[in-house]
């Protein structure tokens, strides 16, 4: 998975948004201002912190050592950090395969969604 297309993925979800808070190399990536995905798409290797439950964070970590570690910079119960599968040229090669990166996004978004007030989930149900 390249930078776009990592970028591409976490804006396809419904009312996501991107947003620099922290720098304009640091994409932040939030539904209804809640943060589910956080990477700097121009380091190398890739990686992105993604929100995780914890017991399953723990597991990830377990079955993909090196790949998976605890969140950098983040509450390393609740967050992960990712090695997108690209090499430093951006071509596939040493991290995890575009399927799981794209289950554990999905995952992140998921659980913050599940987080929010009623109101704005209902919302998001919305066409």
């Amino acid at each position: 998975m390249t930078p776009g297309e990592l970028r591409e993925f976490c804006l396809s979800f419904n009312a996501a948004v991107e947003d620099f808070p922290f720098s304009p190399e640091i994409s932040v990536f939030k539904v209804l201002g809640k943060m589910f995905a956080l990477t700097s798409l121009d380091a190398r290797p890739l990686t992105v912190n993604l929100k995780c439950d914890p017991d399953d964070a723990v597991r990830l970590r377990d079955d993909h050592p090196g790949l998976i570690v605890p969140g950098w910079h983040m509450n390393k119960r609740h967050w992960n950090t990712v090695t997108v599968g690209s090499g430093p040229d951006g071509r596939p090669g040493g991290g995890l395969p575009d399927r799981v990166v794209r289950e554990l996004v999905e995952d992140s978004y998921d659980l913050v969604v599940a987080g929010l007030p009623r109101a704005d989930r209902l919302r998001l149900d919305r066409p």
